[in-house]
C-alpha cells in the first residue's frame, strides 16, 4: 500500500488505524517509530485540519490513558509556534473545535498527569492567539475554574495563568486587581496543597513578568499566605511539596530579590529554621540553604540586602559549618588509587563547601571573616578530628571570596594551617595542605614573599608521609600551587630539599604520588627557570624511564604526566642543555603519536601540549619533526592536511642542512569549523605560531590552512578562544 492510500485509511471513518498510528510513535521498535513518524508529518503536510481533529477527538474518547497522553503532547506541539506551527493553516471550524474540546477536556479529564498535559497544550495555544484576542472564552473560563469547588479545576487554571505568566505576561496585566484577590484567596483559604503549590507557581511568575516596581508592590501581602504554603506543607509532613515550594521561592529570590526585602527578617528566619531542622530530609534543608545564599548572590538586584543581617549570616556559616562535620573516615578514602577519591564526603559536606565559598565570594571578606574567625577558634579547640577538618575545608573554600581581607591577617592564616600539619589524623593533616595549596592560589603571592619560609618546609615535611601517600601526594600538589606564584629568587634557595625529596616519590611512592610528584617538578622548574639546570642531569633519567616503561593502560595518565613534565623541565633549561635527550624524547613521542590510542586516553592532549612546548623551546631544530608531528594533529582536529617542507633550492633532507636557505611549510586544509576539536585546535595553532616565531626567523614564507579558511573559522567557530588563536596565527 502506497504512502497515500494509508493516509486514507489513517484518516478514514475508522478510529483504529489513528489510534494504531498514535501507539506507534511511542514504540520501542526503531523501525515501527520511524514508519509512525513519516505517515505522521505526512498527515500534517497534507492533512493538518483531520489531523489535529482526530487528535482531539482521542483525547475525548480513548480508553488508553498513554494514548491520551501522547495525543495531547502531539496537539501541543503542533499548536506551539515554532517551525512545527500549523494554527494558520487550519481553517476557522477547526480552530473552534479545538479551543472546544481542550477546554472541554480540562473540565472532565481526571487523571493529574494528562490535565496538567492538557494545561501545557492550552498555555501553548493561548500564548499564540491571546494577544490578537483569538481565544476570548479562555481568561473567563479560567476565572470561572478559580471560583469553582473542585481543586482540580482550581490547579488547572493556575497551571495555566502560571505559563501564560511566563508567555504573554502583558495580556495578564490588566487583570492585576483580580488575579491578585484570586491569588490572595486562594493561599490564604485553600486546604490543597496541590492547589496551593499551583497558585504559588502562578503568583511567582506573575510578580516575575511585572514590569513595574509598583504593581510588583501590590503583591506584598501575598508574601506570608505564600510562606505558608511553605511551613503548611512541612507541618502536615508533606516534604515532597515543601520541596517544590522552596524552589519556586528560590527562583523567586533570583530574579526578584527586593520584592522580599520588607519581610526580609521573617522569610530568611523561616528558611534558617529549616535549614536547621534535622529532622526534615536533606533535600528539604539544602533548598532552604539554597533560598538564602541565592539572596546573598543577589547584589547587583538587591545590594546589601543580605549584608544588613549579621545575626543571619553567623547562623547561616554555623549551619554550613555543621554539614562539614557529616564525613566519615571511610578506609577507601586511605587506600584510593586517585587524588579524587572522595570516600566518606555526603551530600551535607557537598553542599557545605559549595556554599560557602558562594557566600564569601557574594558577601566579601569583611562580612565573612569575623564570623569566620570566631567559629574557626571554636571548632579548632575541640577534641574531634572532624572539627578540625572542617575548618580547615572552610577556610580553604572562602579565601578566594576574601581574599583582600584575609592578606591583612597572614599571620594568623597561616599559622592557623601550619599547626594543624602535625594533627594525629591523615585526613586533617591532608585539609591543612589542602588549604595551603588553595592560599597559595588565593593570596598569592603575598604568603609566598612573607611566608615561604614556614610553608615550603613544612611541604617538604609532608612528603616524608609515606603512612598515608595521599598526604603526600596532596603535599606534592600544594607545592605546585606555591610555586606557581613564586619568583624563581624566593624558590631557588628550597630547590635541593624539594627537588630531592620529589624525587623520592618518583621512585617509591604510589601512582598517586608518582603523579602528583611528576605535576610539582614540572612546576618548579617553570618557576625556577635556569635554576633548575642544577638539578637536571639527576631528574631527566627517572622522567624518560616514566615515559618509556609506563606502558600499561592502568599507567596512562602517569606517562602523559610525565611527557608534560620533560616538556616543560626542556623550556625551563634551555635548548643547549636539553638537546641530547630532546631527540631520545621526540622519537618516543613520534612512535605514540603513529600508534592507535583509545579515545579516552589522555596521551592525546598531553602530547599535544607536549609538542607545543618542544617546538618553542627547540626552535630549528623541530623543524625535522614537522612532517611526522603535523598530519596526525590536523588528524586529530578533523581536518585534511596536506604537508610539506622543503628547502627552497633542494628537497635534501633539511636535519643535514645547516644553511638559511629559505623553507616552505605548507599546512593545506579544508577547515571545518563545525567539527574541529578546539583543544586540539587550540594546541594546533600555538604550535604554529611557535613555528612562526622560532623557525622562521630569518626569510621564511609561511602558509598555513590559507587567510580565506582561517577568516572562515574565526567568523564561523562559537569558542572565543579559537578566535583568539586565529587572530594571532
Amino acid at each position: 500500500m502506497d504512502q497515500q492510500s494509508q493516509l486514507a485509511v489513517i484518516l478514514g471513518s475508522d478510529p483504529v488505524p489513528f489510534e494504531t498510528l498514535i501507539s506507534h510513535l511511542m514504540s520501542s521498535s526503531n523501525e515501527q517509530r520511524s514508519h509512525a513518524e513519516a505517515l505522521f508529518n505526512v498527515c500534517k503536510q497534507s492533512e493538518p485540519d483531520a489531523l489535529c481533529l482526530r487528535l482531539a477527538h482521542l483525547l475525548q474518547v480513548c480508553a488508553q490513558p498513554d494514548t491520551r497522553a501522547m495525543a495531547a503532547i502531539l496537539l501541543r506541539k503542533l499548536l506551539t509556534r515554532d517551525d512545527s506551527y500549523i494554527w494558520p493553516r487550519l481553517n476557522v471550524s477547526t480552530h473552534s473545535s479545538i479551543k472546544s474540546v481542550l477546554l472541554n477536556q480540562i473540565q472532565v479529564e481526571t487523571a493529574q498527569s494528562l490535565s496538567k498535559k492538557l494545561c501545557d497544550t492550552v498555555s501553548e495555544l493561548a500564548s499564540s492567539i491571546l494577544p490578537e484576542n483569538g481565544w476570548p472564552e479562555l481568561l473567563p473560563f479560567m476565572f470561572q475554574c478559580v471560583s469553582s469547588d473542585s481543586p482540580r479545576l482550581q490547579e488547572s487554571a493556575f497551571l495555566i495563568f502560571a505559563q501564560l505568566s511566563q508567555y504573554i505576561g502583558d495580556v495578564l496585566t490588566p487583570f492585576i486587581k483580580d488575579l491578585h484577590t484570586v491569588f490572595l484567596k486562594c493561599l490564604s483559604e485553600n486546604s490543597n496543597a496541590d492547589v496551593k503549590i499551583a497558585a504559588l507557581n502562578a503568583v511567582i511568575n506573575f510578580i516575575q513578568c511585572l514590569t513595574s516596581s509598583s504593581d510588583r508592590d501590590r503583591f506584598q501581602d501575598l508574601l506570608p499566605a505564600m510562606m505558608k504554603t511553605l511551613t503548611e506543607a512541612l507541618n502536615n509532613g508533606n516534604e515532597a511539596t515543601a520541596q517544590e515550594a522552596l524552589e519556586l521561592l528560590i527562583e523567586l529570590a533570583e530574579t526578584e530579590p527586593r520584592f522580599l526585602r520588607r519581610q526580609i527578617v521573617d522569610v530568611v528566619g523561616s528558611m534558617l529554621q529549616i535549614a536547621e531542622a534535622e529532622s526534615l530530609e536533606e533535600g528539604t534543608r539544602h533548598l532552604a540553604i539554597e533560598f538564602v545564599v541565592t539572596l546573598a548572590e543577589a547584589r547587583e538586584r538587591a545590594p546589601g540586602m543580605m549584608r544588613k543581617l549579621p545575626q543571619f549570616i553567623s547562623r547561616l556559616f554555623a549551619i554550613l559549618m555543621r554539614l562539614l562535620l557529616d564525613i566519615e573516615d571511610d578506609a577507601a578514602w586511605h587506600t584510593a588509587e586517585v587524588e579524587d577519591e572522595d570516600a566518606g564526603e555526603t551530600s551535607n559536606y557537598a553542599v557545605g563547601q559549595e556554599c560557602l565559598d558562594r557566600l564569601a565570594i557574594s558577601l566579601g571578606g569583611n562580612t565573612i571573616v569575623p564570623v569566620a574567625s570566631e567559629q574557626f577558634s571554636t571548632y579548632l579547640a575541640a577534641p574531634e578530628w572532624q572539627k578540625h577538618h572542617a575548618a580547615l575545608i572552610a577556610l580553604a573554600q572562602i579565601a578566594e571570596g576574601c581574599s583582600k581581607v584575609m592578606v591583612k591577617n597572614l599571620e594568623q592564616v597561616v599559622s592557623m594551617v601550619l599547626n594543624s600539619f602535625n594533627h594525629s589524623h591523615p585526613r586533617v593533616r591532608w585539609a591543612a595542605i589542602n588549604a595551603i595549596g588553595q592560599l597559595s592560589t588565593d593570596l598569592g603571592p603575598d604568603l609566598q614573599n612573607q611566608y615561604h619560609q614556614r610553608v615550603l618546609p613544612a611541604l617538604a615535611a609532608a612528603m616524608d608521609d609515606f603512612q598515608n601517600p595521599r598526604v603526600q601526594a596532596h603535599a606534592a600538589s600544594a607545592v605546585l600551587n606555591f610555586s606557581e606564584n613564586c619568583t624563581p629568587e624566593i624558590l631557588t634557595p628550597y630547590l635541593d630539599g624539594i627537588v630531592s625529596k620529589l624525587l623520592v616519590l618518583l621512585q617509591n611512592g604510589k601512582q598517586m604520588v608518582q603523579e602528583g610528584a611528576l605535576t610539582a617538578l614540572a612546576s618548579v622548574a617553570d618557576s625556577s627557570q635556569e635554576h633548575f639546570q642544577k638539578y637536571y642531569d639527576a631528574v631527566m633519567p627517572y622522567l624518560k624511564a616514566l615515559l618509556v616503561n609506563a606502558t600499561d593502560k592502568s599507567n596512562r595518565m602517569l606517562r602523559a604526566k610525565s611527557m608534560e613534565c620533560i616538556s616543560i623541565v626542556g623550556m625551563a633549561v634551555g635548548k643547549e642543555k636539553f638537546r641530547d635527550d630532546a631527540k631520545q624524547v621526540m622519537e618516543v613521542l613520534m612512535s605514540l603519536q603513529v600508534s592507535q590510542m583509545e579515545t579516552d586516553d589522555p596521551t592525546t592532549s598531553y602530547m599535544l601540549q607536549a609538542w607545543a612546548r618542544l617546538c618553542k623551546c627547540l626552535g630549528q631544530d623541530f623543524l625535522p619533526y614537522m612532517s611526522v608531528v603535523m598530519p596526525p594533529l590536523l588528524q586529530s582536529a578533523q581536518l585534511k592536511p596536506d604537508v610539506t617542507i622543503t628547502s627552497a633550492d633542494s628537497d635534501n633532507d633539511i636535519e643535514d642542512s645547516d644553511d638559511e636557505r629559505l623553507y616552505f611549510v605548507t599546512v593545506l586544509s579544508k577547515f571545518t569549523s563545525n567539527d574541529i576539536n578546539v583543544n586540539t585546535c587550540m594546541y594546533i595553532f600555538f604550535i604554529l605560531i611557535c613555528i612562526g616565531k622560532k623557525l622562521f626567523s630569518h626569510v621564511f614564507y609561511f602558509s598555513i590552512f590559507s587567510f580565506k579558511n582561517i577568516n572562515n573559522l574565526r567568523n564561523t567557530h562559537p569558542c572565543l578562544h579559537v578566535h583568539r588563536h586565529c587572530m594571532d596565527t
